[in-house]
């Protein structure tokens, strides 16, 4: 059956649109012979098929949809909440028997048939469309929310609180929007970003299946429980991706709160860049006269009547630098946060609103585009600048939402490649590429003319953190902002607890004496990152150690291993390490934040810990397979090799733990009916599972065995002979260079440490044919510059010097690993028992002559610099690899605790030791 030339003539995807024609007709012949009779429909489908692979794929799954846009495509006018919620009801009555998240994303997909099909066809403005799409995720949450609140209260009762007499009423819940769909200019692909509020508090009246909880705990689960509904993935996706973080105190903030406590927080605790988000917040679902209750009260700390043009314009402009620093390293044109794209549009309008709208109150639209206009209004933007920001945001939101409609998924970037940015122009009705790009700098390039016209040379605008291609010096400009007040771990400290901390220690009912607290707001400033743990779990606060008395010193392999033998279960195993697990690391924290313990000692704990873990997941692999097999195993030879850090012995916080499991391939199997492998195999899935999955006492450690042989397409566990003859006969050299770092840390002790003497004894005889001179060690030589260089590309494309990268960039500690590890193989130095540190390998190469005295200091200096900024990132922030520029708080703590005077210090001795490395680096290898 073959469609007419004129139908498909001026799509954008011809192919693709016969493809789809041709699919329909082999699955539905019959009803692709109706379709051909509605020349108007077909025409509608075609396009719909070859503007989005995603839509086509829709509607070959539901031929259905097809009679149902026919019904409805020629509807103009934007549909409302109300009427998608009937939509919705009728809908949910033909697919009653589907889950509720996968009901609502299937509602979603067909309503966005429609929605897209206006836009292609310029039948709606982007206003209208955008509109619409937020229509559509009202109408979905209030749903969602209807649903959850149901199934609440029939496990609590009905949430209650007391009215003005004392007597019962029931409480009253918001589903506040914020961020694009706040303002009703949420896209095709946008994560909905929410904050949920209750009227008061209370408890309910526990008329349900299981007791009366506290109203707090109640919308807490309700939260919970529409967020999962809305958010839940499924083989078919999610309707939305919702995003919780803009809530107070972002991700450890309770998911609910009172109005009452989100008010507070707003007007006493709120940076500024939080109340900026409020510019563009509603109620999406539930009580609206919640959301204007709590507006009311905020209102005035939003658009303040003392705020200064200069500080309302630094503040939003130090928001998009640091969106700039976040996304510097991305490839390709970003439509939303390149130079010129939307977000400068959003923030020329939110700018402006902030510095007068707090004597103005015609200035506080959400809206974007009205923003402008009432802006234009009051002459703060010329009118030829209001048409302008009105065109390019027309032209860039309709090359985002074709760009997103591609494969439904949330992108913002202009395709690189030739055929991919010639189908984009095409779409949007361009000739060619060159054309489309044309007009992309045309209206981005008036965008931020207009953005530096109103921001100008703001103090913020000062902020630079490239580095000059020539020198490497970074100019640090107005970042120069080092606290010499800050001396001891103390001066960190809040004045108070969070609330969220408060909220969860009174709920735990535990009782904190004041040398606790003071303990744990010195742990909070220092590292809020692992000040989150105790939020979690507010009863690790009982194990808090006093940082004044001595370091209790513990047999971590014998502790754990015992705690989990006393366990009856698999469930009650993995919840005892946890809970073990997460109070050891605790105490280490606590002494590294007081600074009772160098840093070599508190990586030394922490590699013990780690090992003790493991040990205590064979254990438990032990009692499983036991358990599973019906019969006691008497006898596990079963080893566990470390490598990386942990090979190193310098596991840090948040290393993952670079595993090789091996067997012993000799040894009979106590058990018939299965092979060593399969045995082993699922023995391996047990020991991995207890060490990594997540449960509700959290989780301990990533598990990579990527570095066994054959990679991911191996065994995840190898005999001993199979693996050594690998390292003979098949090892590439890359792996040479991991297995340097092999050791024995678990399992059958023999059997650990022959194989590693085996696979060091291997990998030192083989990295090189002979030592009689440097140039039989080219292959060697040549492969780890191949792999370094992949993976300096790979980790760190297109930075451009924006962010520094102190693991995988140019001068990174990666440079020190490959060059260290290529010495060692060439001139067959192994690691020694007795200290495995890259510090101790550098002056053992230096003591062997491996390194000439400049080499030497360049790296030993360069190391120990990059490794205690490595420790103190881990430690306030959390395993990156990036030093986090923006985030000045964290950067004068690790400044204050590597004994440097400032910010600007820190960034120059780091540049310096960069190219120090980077030039030893390439003396060596080069």
């Amino acid at each position: 059956m073959e469609i007419k030339k004129s139908f498909i003539a001026d799509l954008p995807d011809v192919e693709s649109a016969q493809r789809f024609f041709q699919q329909f007709n082999e699955k539905y012949p019959s009803q692709a012979k109706k379709l051909q009779k509605n020349e108007g429909l077909l025409s509608d489908i075609l396009a719909l098929a070859s503007f989005s692979p995603l839509l086509a794929t829709t509607l070959l799954q539901n031929p259905n949809y097809v009679w149902w846009l026919s019904r409805h495509r020629a509807e103009s006018k934007v549909r409302d909440k109300e009427e998608l919620l009937e939509s919705l009801a009728r809908f949910s009555l033909t697919s009653f028997e589907v889950e509720p998240n996968i009901l609502l994303a299937r509602f979603r997909r067909r309503e966005l048939l429609r929605i897209f099909l206006h836009d292609i066809r310029r039948l709606s403005t982007v206003a209208e469309i955008t509109e619409e799409l937020s229509n559509l995720a009202d109408s979905i949450l209030e749903y969602a929310l209807r649903l959850a609140r149901q199934e609440i209260d029939n496990r609590f009762g009905i949430a209650l609180e007391k009215d003005e007499k004392g007597r019962d009423k029931p409480s009253s819940f918001c589903i506040v929007s914020l961020g694009k769909l706040g303002s009703k200019e949420l896209n095709y692909s946008s994560d909905i970003d929410l904050l949920f509020l209750y009227s008061d508090e209370g408890a309910t009246s526990g008329q349900g299946t299981r007791g009366a909880v506290t109203n707090r705990e109640y919308f807490v689960k309700l939260a919970e429980f529409v967020s999962k509904i809305v958010g839940g993935q499924s083989g078919e996706g999610a309707a939305y991706r919702v995003d919780l973080r803009l809530r107070p105190h972002g991700r450890v903030g309770a998911l609910a709160l009172s109005v009452k406590d989100t008010i507070r927080y707003f007007q006493n605790e709120a940076q500024a860049w939080e109340r900026q988000v409020l510019i563009r917040s509603r109620s999406s679902a539930g009580d609206a006269e919640l959301y204007k209750k709590f507006f009311r009260e905020t209102e005035s700390y939003v658009f303040s009547v003392n705020e200064t043009v200069e500080n309302a314009l630094r503040n939003v402009r130090l928001s998009k630098e640091k969106i700039n620093l976040e996304h510097a390293g991305n490839k390709g044109f970003n439509l939303k946060l390149g130079e010129g794209g939307i977000r400068e549009i959003e923030f020329i309008a939110q700018a402006l609103q902030l510095a007068y709208g707090g004597k103005d109150s015609w200035l506080r639209s959400q809206h974007t585009l009205k923003s402008l206009s009432n802006l234009a209004d009051r002459n703060l933007i010329t009118e030829n600048e209001t048409s302008e920001l009105f065109d390019a945001y027309d032209f860039l939101r309709r090359a985002e939402h074709l760009l997103q409609m591609k494969n439904g998924v949330q992108t913002h970037t202009v395709p690189d490649d030739s055929s991919k940015r010639n189908l984009l122009a095409k779409k949007m009705s361009f000739q060619n590429a060159e054309e489309f790009a044309g007009k992309l700098f045309f209206h981005t390039a008036n965008v931020n003319r207009i953005f530096k016209r109103i921001f100008g040379n703001s103090a913020a605008a000062n902020i630079n953190f490239e580095a000059d291609p020539e020198t490497e010096k970074i100019d640090v400009g107005n970042i120069e902002v080092g606290n010499p007040e800050i001396k001891t771990p103390e001066d960190n400290a809040p004045k108070s607890l969070p609330p969220q901390l408060v909220s969860s220690i009174e709920k735990s009912t535990i009782k904190i004496s004041r040398e606790k607290s003071k303990t744990l707001k010195t742990l909070i400033g220092i590292s809020p990152h692992y000040a989150e743990m105790l939020t979690a779990n507010p009863r690790l606060i009982n194990h808090l150690p006093s940082p004044k008395a001595d370091f209790a010193k513990r047999d971590y392999r014998r502790k754990l291993v015992s705690a989990v033998g006393k366990a009856t279960n698999y469930a009650g195993q993995l919840e005892v390490l946890r809970k073990n697990w997460s109070r050891y690391l605790l105490e280490i924290i606590v002494f590294d934040v007081y600074e009772r313990h160098s840093i070599r000692e508190t990586k030394r704990l922490q590699t013990e810990l780690a090992e003790a873990s493991i040990e205590a997941a064979l254990s438990i692999t032990k009692s499983e397979m036991s358990r599973r097999m019906s019969a006691e195993i008497k006898e596990f030879p079963f080893a566990v090799l470390g490598l990386g850090k942990l090979g190193g012995k310098g596991i840090d916080y948040g290393s993952d733990l670079d595993l090789l499991l091996v067997y012993d391939d000799e040894k009979p199997l106590q058990f018939e009916g299965a092979t060593r492998a399969e045995f082993y195999s699922r023995a391996v899935e047990i020991f991995v599972t207890a060490l990594s999955s997540l449960t509700r006492e959290g989780h301990l450690y990533r598990v990579d065995l990527r570095l066994r042989p054959d990679g991911k397409n191996g065994a995840t566990s190898i005999g001993v002979h199979a693996f050594t003859n690998y390292l003979q006969k098949r090892a590439a050299i890359w792996e040479w260079l991991a297995y340097v770092k092999v050791r024995g840390v678990a399992g059958d002790y023999e059997l650990a440490i022959n194989t590693e003497r085996q696979a060091r004894e291997i990998i030192h005889a083989n990295a090189c044919k002979t030592k009689t001179s440097d140039a039989d060690c080219k292959e060697l030589r040549d492969e780890t510059l191949r792999i370094r260089q992949r993976l300096e590309e790979q980790k760190t494309p297109s930075l451009k010097n924006k962010e520094i990268d102190i693991k995988f960039g140019a001068g990174g500690m990666l440079d020190v690993y490959f060059a260290v590890r290529f010495l060692q193989l060439k001139d067959n130095v192994p690691d020694e028992d007795h200290d495995r540190s890259t510090v101790f390998m550098i002056k053992k190469l230096f003591e062997n002559g491996s390194l000439n005295k400049r080499d030497y200091e360049n790296f030993l200096h360069g190391y120990e610099f990059l490794s205690v900024l490595d420790h103190n990132l881990r430690l306030t922030i959390g395993r990156s690899t990036l030093l986090p520029l923006a985030y000045h708080t964290a950067l004068n703590t690790i400044s204050t605790r590597m004994n440097l005077s400032s910010i600007s210090d820190l960034l120059e001795k780091l540049t310096m030791h960069r190219l120090n490395i980077r030039q030893t680096y390439e003396n060596i290898l080069k």
